[in-house]
């Protein structure tokens, strides 16, 4: 665990007032999920294939589920609750560390968009990446969280894309009626 705090340490030896206020609207895009809900939302009612919405909001569900479970299975401590020295520049989560849910949510959405539309795809993993590298910054999260929610959003995308692809090779249209 120390190799983790050494980590985190550095992260926080970054800290500067630029900086402070974007790491936390950076990591406040994660929370709860909801840019990535809203993201899932626009995509269902604007892309033309409802593959890919279907692919987020599945992945998205698969990816809250997993880490509700081991979140409350695992009850690991956050660094703070370790360490409370630390200057906090948010408010301290009341809920367990691992895995990370913002990690998890954001690269289960990127990874599905990634699938389907490289372009928007890549710009999406290197949001989710910054939202959960600030999870690392704000002092909220050890490495290993971020790094596990990460591979949850990554594994439950995968899955799901493979599994939508296989239920609709063929793209998937909404038809309107005339």
């Amino acid at each position: 665990m120390q190799w983790e705090f050494n980590i985190l340490y550095w992260f926080q030896s970054l800290h500067h007032p630029v900086l402070d206020p974007i790491e936390k609207f950076i990591t406040m895009l994660g929370s709860g999920g909801i840019f990535w809900i809203l993201l899932t939302i626009a995509i269902i009612i604007f892309v033309k294939d409802k593959r890919v919405g279907l692919t987020c909001m599945l992945a998205l569900a698969a990816e809250a589920i997993l880490v509700l479970i081991l979140k409350n299975t695992v009850r690991r401590s956050r660094p703070i609750w370790i360490d409370p020295t630390v200057k906090m520049i948010v408010k301290i989560p009341k809920d367990y560390s691992f895995p990370s849910g913002h990690s998890a949510a954001g690269f289960s959405v990127a990874v599905s968009i990634f699938c389907y539309n490289k372009k928007w795809g890549t710009a999406a993993i290197v949001l989710a990446s910054l939202i959960a590298l600030s999870r690392l910054y704000l002092f909220v999260h050890f490495p290993t969280d971020v790094m596990v929610g990460t591979m949850i959003g990554i594994v439950m995308a995968l899955l799901m894309n493979y599994f939508v692809k296989k239920k609709f090779p063929q793209r998937l249209y909404i038809k309107k009626n005339k």
